[in-house]
């Protein structure tokens, strides 16, 4: 009985290690993706793109570049895609300083994060499930119900909020005139340009998105075949 006792406190000392480990590296990565200072090329590449934007908004367009990070570490490795354009061109330009990425991906995910754009995805149904994991984390992130959301997450929210001609529209009013109710891969998020927007309680309503409860609103719950992004968008995870 005594070896039976001491092997059960052993499981639990070192179970409590563990998570005590785990705890301590996912506190230490997110403060050092908070605390990085990117170089200063990142906003001036987008400053460059988006001549429009003041320096209070390319500083959120940076905000938003972190928030981006930090979902790929709640991701744990699994693909999520890219949904903002805006932030996309910065992590583009980032990735350029390829010693500081290597280093920053090193302390910030203990891996190499690559970038894989949307049309190199290995099918349509890995492109889709990295928008839906997207979705969740981010809702998870700033306490929004991903089945009824209030409000867009920041990285959602961005390009609408900028006024990124070329970004990705997203809709909490599946019934307003223009909002796209689904789409083909490429055609999943819809362009400012375009006029229309694309409906995120589909994203939320799908049902691999891993939440349960009750039924969505705005919507069918239809999938419609959510995508990476289309034009040149991206993904991040899924490898080291």
């Amino acid at each position: 009985m005594e070896l039976v006792f001491y092997i059960i406190v052993i499981c639990l000392l070192v179970t409590a290690a563990g998570l005590f480990y785990f705890k301590a590296r996912a506190k230490r990565r997110m403060s050092y993706i908070n605390s990085y200072q990117f170089p200063d090329a990142v906003s001036k590449k987008v400053a460059q793109t988006y001549p429009h934007l003041n320096d209070g908004e390319l500083a959120q367009v940076i905000k938003g570049l972190r928030e981006y990070f930090h979902l790929n570490n709640l991701a744990a490795g699994k693909m999520i895609a890219m949904p903002s354009q805006v932030i996309d061109v910065a992590w583009h330009e980032f990735i350029l300083f390829t010693r500081n990425y290597q280093t920053f991906c090193k302390h910030a995910f203990g891996r190499f994060l690559h970038h894989t754009p949307a049309e190199a995805m290995q099918s349509q149904v890995i492109a889709q499930a990295g928008i839906k994991h997207i979705w969740r984390l981010a809702c998870l992130r700033e306490t929004i119900n991903p089945r009824s959301p209030k409000k867009l997450p920041l990285v959602f929210a961005l390009d609408a909020r900028l006024k990124i001609e070329d970004g990705f529209s997203y809709e909490l009013n599946c019934m307003r005139s223009g909002v796209v109710s689904s789409g083909s891969y490429k055609g999943a998020h819809t362009s400012q340009s375009s006029g229309a927007a694309f409906c995120v309680t589909h994203i939320g309503c799908s049902s691999d998105t891993g939440f349960g409860g009750g039924g969505c609103s705005g919507g069918s719950g239809d999938s419609g075949g959510l995508g990476c992004g289309g034009g040149g968008s991206s993904c991040g995870g899924g490898g080291d």
